[in-house]
């Protein structure tokens, strides 16, 4: 039987086991009898996450289950939005015609499959 998170208005978390059919239910709490509601945990590092990192994920995992069709509009498309991008590179429209140094620092970029790449200015260099 797996173990389930309850809360208590009064006496705070508590885990108890419990059935699978029996997940949804409320339960007792140990110290005062009252039934309490189950609840998710969600990990700190979630909850920390920058908004920009948490929209990307929920776009990866949204892009899992819907394909991307390649057609002739999509590519045309795409190659006037990098064709723009170019042309006002520089302009300062952009707001990165001059960027600090904090943004030329190696970021890790998490893949799919959770593993990480570290991107390098210097790709003959092989990194342990």
């Amino acid at each position: 039987m797996p173990v389930y998170d309850y809360k208590c208005n009064e006496h705070g978390l508590f885990h108890d086991l419990a059935s699978m059919e029996q997940a949804a239910h409320p339960c007792a709490c140990p110290q005062c009898g009252k039934l309490s509601a189950r609840v998710i945990m969600i990990p700190p590092e979630v909850l920390a996450m920058s908004p920009a990192r948490r929209q990307a994920m929920a776009k990866n995992e949204k892009a899992i289950h819907q394909p991307i069709f390649s057609t002739v509009d999509s590519r045309e498309e795409s190659a006037q939005r990098r064709a723009h991008a170019v042309a006002k590179k520089g302009c300062g429209c952009s707001g990165d015609a001059h960027p600090d140094r904090s943004s030329l620092r190696q970021k890790a970029i998490y893949m799919a499959d959770g593993s990480k790449v570290f991107p390098s200015q210097r790709p003959w260099m092989i990194s342990h």
